[in-house]
């Protein structure tokens, strides 16, 4: 077993959940940019990793990330961030309301 860093979700705090505009300016300040995607209810991403660090905002509705490796379960709702440190291995599962992120990615 391979031992990475650690994931982490930042919980959004401040009132209302951002809109686009605002999380590409809040990723704009890390020197970031990122693009949108969504997906409907239910929809799951099987087991896989990525060759770079990963950026998620989610804007409206809901995914739960699972890391098979611990059993760890994240689950993300309007407003909050995750950051996917590269090579962790993660499925997901998009919530009932279906799900709307803008997502970056850093190679470092």
């Amino acid at each position: 077993m391979t031992s990475h860093p650690k994931c982490s979700v930042e919980r959004w705090q401040s009132g209302a959940p951002p809109n686009e505009e605002e999380v590409r300016r809040l990723l704009s300040k890390q020197g970031l940019s990122g693009y949108r995607w969504s997906n409907s209810p239910g929809d799951v991403y099987r087991a896989h990793h990525h060759p770079f660090h990963k950026v998620i905002y989610v804007l409206q509705g809901s995914i739960t990330f699972t890391l098979p490796e611990s059993g760890e379960q994240l689950i993300l709702n309007s407003g909050d961030r995750l950051d996917l440190p590269k090579g962790i291995v993660h499925e997901a599962v998009v919530g009932p309301q279906g799900v709307i992120c803008v997502e970056s990615h850093q190679e470092a």
